[in-house]
């Protein structure tokens, strides 16, 4: 296994540039000033790291940008700007020419696993698409069956399901099609968007496992998309945490949820249902609602909403930086312990 990074990704900007038309009306900022070719700010300058095997999450609340994330990553959107390195290699200016190789080292697991699927193909038709499309040697193709049943089993369906639509499974099933079809060409990387949310709790635990199960026998690493904290506890080796754009806390799994440095983070942690009579950190409540991505406020993106701004978060970006334990954090109370909350 070698020591590069299965995933890098450097200062990855996303903007969507709004047309006129019925949108004409959000030209209009916080100020009621009508804005010249106005930008929604999706992603903002997110870096992170995943090494093989590992699993990182990405978390946040709706809109935060996350799900924006894993499809520039996954080149469904080409990035703004920014690096998008896979075991090295910088795809973030791939055609789809060059891109048809990575593709047998990444893949990507959708939230919805009925309209993921062509209602039309039979599910041995699924998964073959992408292992036909990357397998062109006649006598490797003659193999393809055997691999598809082989696959099935390895997700837990039988090999009768291979001649079934997609329509006759629950949705626990479709996700585990979905599954076959991402590790029909042996990828490296999976990119999984909510792949989990869209389930039956006791659906959710089973997909989680076989997830983790398929990470230890194959050596994968995940980047796993989620707002459901209990989830990510559950499955995650690392967090990012991200607010309108931007990621502000980054650490390994216990570290961020026993030690918390940002206060967004900090509430996002109060906000998840919990049966412990007593937190293990003490709650924030939010108030206020998300600024627009078309206007970011100056300075800290989540100044309108902390009860901890002051004067400095209003002038001045925070940049995420080490606190110890591998953890990152973009705030400016580490800079100023006596108005810290910790």
């Amino acid at each position: 296994m070698t020591d590069t990074p299965m995933l890098q990704v450097r200062n990855l900007q996303m903007h969507f540039p709004i047309g006129g038309g019925i949108l004409d009306r959000l030209r209009i900022d916080a100020r009621g000033l009508r804005m010249e070719n106005p930008v929604v700010h999706a992603v903002n300058g997110v870096s992170f790291q995943i090494k093989h095997g590992e699993i990182m999450a990405l978390v946040g609340e709706s809109g935060c940008g996350k799900s924006t994330v894993a499809k520039s990553i996954a080149r469904i959107y080409k990035p703004t700007a920014g690096k998008v390195l896979v075991e090295g290699e910088d795809i973030a200016e791939h055609d789809f020419a060059a891109m048809l190789p990575v593709r047998a080292k990444m893949q990507m697991i959708f939230q919805d696993p009925y309209a993921s699927l062509n209602p039309r193909q039979r599910v041995r038709d699924i998964v073959a698409e992408p292992l036909l499309e990357q397998t062109k040697d006649a006598q490797d193709r003659k193999d393809v069956p055997a691999r598809i049943e082989a696959l099935l089993a390895k997700v837990g369906l039988n090999a009768e399901h291979a001649g079934r639509y997609p329509h006759q499974f629950s949705g626990g099933q479709r996700q585990r099609i979905g599954i076959a079809r991402a590790l029909s060409v042996t990828p490296g990387l999976i990119v999984a968007d909510e792949p989990v949310s869209a389930l039956d709790v006791s659906i959710q635990a089973q997909i989680l496992n076989l997830m983790k199960d398929l990470r230890d026998e194959f050596g994968l690493a995940y980047l796993f998309i989620s707002h459901d904290l209990s989830v990510v506890h559950h499955i995650a080796d690392h967090v990012g945490v991200m607010y309108l754009g931007f990621m502000v806390e980054n650490a390994p799994r216990d570290v961020l949820f026993s030690r918390p440095r940002h206060p967004y983070t900090r509430a996002l942690l109060s906000a998840a249902p919990s049966i412990k009579a007593k937190r293990d950190v003490a709650e924030i409540e939010l108030k206020g609602e998300v600024p627009s991505a078309l206007d970011l406020p100056s300075g800290c993106c989540f100044r309108t909403r902390c009860p901890f701004a002051w004067e400095r978060c209003a002038a001045e970006r925070p940049v995420l930086q080490e606190v110890g334990e591998g953890q990152t954090v973009a705030c400016h109370l580490i800079d100023a312990p006596e108005r810290d909350f910790v």
